[in-house]
């Protein structure tokens, strides 16, 4: 175990944890919502540090990182755990696994042997992803240090739930994050994913105030998130906090975990929503989980295709020093 950085201690044996924005008071022997940060008399310890339970070479595209060297392999890692409960989690296996099972799986893996299989494989980055980067910080950090030094890039795939100090300590650090907005609806957060909208905007507002780059994705559930009205609402949070740069993709869900009685998007709709977000000004919206033209990034200035997509594939790329071939307009993004 490695003692966890962010936290106080309490009378009466208690901590408190400043990580995320639950602000966890942990008692003796008890563990944070997380379920991977214990209290052990008195000191707060993360239980899954150098402990990866998933670890893969993925095009930087699966992020979704549209705009972060595209076409560029990233390293992927992540631990068991995470700060949310999404009734529709993905990867519940091992994000829900120390709270659901009380168990933490994982390999061994010191952050100099993970940025050693990077380089091995080739990659341009480390993406701290799968589950939820914030909860194991301490080995997201000291890996993103190693992997700075060996030239490497470091994004994260987050809720976007971390508090302002920590994200501000690892912010030398980390040069790119792709961040779930996953509705615009403060009831649809505490119901469906166990948090408050209000952080996730706080958060998003200091990613962008810090210079790190970011993608924000909305995972279009029927019934829950899917209505025009939120989609527009969401497209000019977009546009008027962070900027009509910043790439918004909407993704296709497919049911799974504890919300089973969704059915899948239509693809209707998240074309819809990639009219409703180009209306409003965002210069790039692209459809995710579906193959095909909505996945391209067009010219914000000329409307021509730059980077042809399908799936995670690139067929062609018209970008050259960051500007677009046909009208030399910048194209927004690290590494383009």
């Amino acid at each position: 175990m490695t003692e966890a950085l962010f936290y106080e201690k309490l009378e009466g044996i208690k901590v408190h944890c400043s990580l995320c924005r639950h602000h966890c008071h942990i008692a003796e022997g008890k563990r944070g919502l997380c379920g991977v940060r214990e209290n052990k008399n008195g000191v707060l310890y993360t239980l899954v540090y150098g402990l990866p339970c998933s670890f893969h070479v993925d095009p930087i595209e699966k992020k979704p990182l549209f705009h972060f060297f595209p076409g560029s392999r990233a390293f992927s890692i992540a631990t068991a755990g995470c700060n949310f409960r999404c009734r529709h989690c993905q990867n519940h296996e091992i994000s829900q696994m120390p709270r659901d099972e009380g168990h933490i799986p994982g390999q061994k893996m010191s952050p100099a042997e993970v940025v050693e299989r990077a380089e091995k494989a080739g990659c341009k980055s480390i993406s701290y992803t799968y589950t939820e980067p914030t909860i194991f910080y301490e080995y997201a950090l000291d890996t993103a240090k190693l992997a700075k030094e060996k030239g490497m890039y470091n994004n994260f795939v987050t809720n976007g739930y971390i508090e302002e100090e920590p994200l501000k300590t690892i912010r030398h650090y980390l040069d790119g994050a792709n961040i779930d907005l996953k509705s615009f609806n403060r009831d649809f957060y505490r119901k469906v994913c166990g948090a408050e909208l209000q952080g996730v905007i706080d958060t998003i507002k200091t990613y962008k105030a810090l210079g790190i780059w970011i993608e924000l994705t909305t995972l279009v559930i029927p019934g829950h998130n899917d209505s025009d009205d939120e989609f527009r609402a969401i497209a000019q949070f977009i546009k008027n906090d962070l900027g009509a740069e910043t790439p918004w993709h909407v993704s296709a869900f497919f049911p799974a975990y504890k919300l089973l009685d969704a059915p899948r998007t239509p693809e209707k709709t998240l074309k819809s929503a990639r009219e409703i977000g180009l209306a409003e000004g965002l210069r790039y919206v692209y459809e995710g989980n579906v193959p095909g033209a909505g996945e391209n990034t067009s010219c914000w200035c000329c409307g021509k295709t730059v980077v042809k997509r399908y799936g995670y594939t690139i067929s062609e790329y018209s970008i050259k020093d960051g500007a677009c071939t046909f009208c030399n307009a910048a194209i927004d993004g690290v590494g383009m």
